[in-house]
C-alpha cells in the first residue's frame, strides 16, 4: 500500500508537469511555478516533516542563484555542472546554518534563521564585485544540454527551457518522495511529533535535523539556480527575507507533511500573484488576505481541504445506507 502511495504522488508530479503547457500560455510562468514548487518542497521537508519553521530558505535560494550565475558567466561550464555547483553550495550552506540554528528550539530557532538570513543578505549586498550588489548578476546565459557536441535539449525558448525544468522537477520530486517514505522520513516525523521521546529511543535528534537541513538547502539551491537561468539574472531579491517568506507562505498554503501539497501551494501563490498583479498594484496585500483565510479556515492547507472533500464524498453512500436501514426498521 505504501509503495502504491509512493508512486501515486510521483505520478501526480508527472501529470502536473505535463498538464501545465496546456493550461498556461506563458512558458516563463509555468517554469516559475515548478521552480518555486521545488523551493517549497525543501521548506516542507523542514516544516512539515521535521517541525522546524525556518526563515532562512532565501539563503539557499540566493546562493544557488549566485553559484549558477558565476559558474556560467566566468567559468563557462555546462548547465548541468552549474546546477550541481548550486546544489553543493546550497547543501554546504544549509549544513552550516543548521549546525548553528538547531542548538535552539521553537521561536529561538526561527529567530536564529532570521538573523542568519539577514547576515547573508548584507554580505551579498556588500560583496558587489562577486554578487553585483543591488544590481545582481546580469546577462546569465542559458546554454543547451549537449553531449559530445550533440544537442539533447535546446533551451533557446521559454517552453524549451520549461521542458528541462520539468525533467529536473520530476527527478527531484521522486528522489525527495523516496527519502520521506524511507526510514529517514519516518524518523523525522517521530522527531516532529515528540522530540523528547525520539531522543529517549536513542535517535540522534540533532544529526537527523542537520540531515533534513542539508537536503532542504540542496533542493532550494537547485531551485534558485534554475530561477537565475530562467530570468537571466541572479537578483539580490533572491536572498532577501521576502524570498524566505514567500517560500514559507507557499508551503503553508499548500499544506505541510505532504510533498505534493507544496506543489499546490506554489501553484496557487504564483498564479494568484500573476493574476492579482494585473488587478491592483498593491497585490501583495491580496495575497496576505489569502494567507489569513487559509490560516483561519484551512489550517491543513489546500491538500487538507481536498482530503476533507474526498472524505465527505466517500461518506455520502454510507450515510445513505444507514438512512435506508433506519427506514426499513421503522417503516
Amino acid at each position: 500500500m505504501k509503495l502504491l502511495t509512493h508512486y501515486y504522488y510521483i505520478l501526480l508530479a508527472i501529470a502536473t508537469a505535463l498538464i501545465l503547457p496546456f493550461v498556461l500560455s506563458s512558458g516563463s510562468l509555468a517554469s516559475e511555478l515548478l521552480i518555486f514548487a521545488l523551493a517549497a518542497l525543501g521548506c516542507n521537508l523542514l516544516l512539515g516533516y521535521t517541525g522546524l519553521m525556518s526563515f532562512g530558505q532565501g539563503i539557499f535560494f540566493g546562493l544557488g542563484s549566485y553559484a549558477a550565475g558565476l559558474s556560467l558567466l566566468y567559468l563557462r561550464v555546462p548547465l548541468l555542472v552549474a546546477l550541481m555547483a548550486a546544489v553543493v553550495l546550497g547543501a554546504v550552506a544549509a549544513a552550516a546554518v543548521g549546525w548553528i540554528a538547531i542548538r535552539r528550539r521553537g521561536i529561538y530557532f526561527s529567530l536564529l534563521t532570521l538573523a542568519l538570513g539577514q547576515m547573508f543578505y548584507f554580505l551579498a549586498y556588500t560583496l558587489r564585485d562577486i554578487t553585483g550588489g543591488d544590481n545582481g548578476l546580469l546577462n546569465i546565459p542559458r546554454p543547451s544540454i549537449s553531449v559530445f557536441n550533440i544537442t539533447l535539449l535546446p533551451n533557446e525558448t521559454q517552453w524549451q527551457y520549461y521542458s528541462f525544468i520539468a525533467i529536473v522537477f520530476v527527478v527531484a520530486f521522486a528522489l525527495l518522495q523516496r527519502a520521506v517514505d524511507s526510514v529517514l522520513g519516518r524518523t523525522l516525523l517521530a522527531i516532529r511529533d515528540n522530540e523528547a521521546r525520539a531522543a529517549a529511543l536513542g535517535y540522534n535528534v540533532k544529526f537527523f535535523k542537520l540531515v533534513a537541513f542539508t537536503l532542504s538547502g540542496a533542493i532550494t539551491g537547485l531551485a534558485g539556480a534554475l530561477y537565475a537561468v530562467l530570468i537571466g539574472v541572479a537578483p539580490l531579491e533572491s536572498i532577501q527575507l521576502q524570498a524566505s517568506e514567500s517560500i514559507l507562505i507557499m508551503t503553508v498554503i499548500g499544506g505541510t507533511g505532504n510533498l505534493f501539497a507544496s506543489v499546490l501551494g506554489a501553484g496557487l501563490y504564483v498564479l494568484a500573484g500573476d493574476w492579482f498583479s494585473t488587478l491592483w498594484p498593491r497585490w501583495l496585500m491580496l495575497l496576505g488576505i489569502l494567507l489569513i483565510v487559509v490560516s483561519l479556515y484551512m489550517q491543513k492547507g489546500l491538500w487538507g481541504l481536498g482530503a476533507q472533500l474526498v472524505e465527505r464524498v466517500k461518506s455520502i453512500p454510507i450515510r445513505k445506507a444507514r438512512s435506508d436501514i433506519k427506514q426499513e426498521r421503522n417503516p
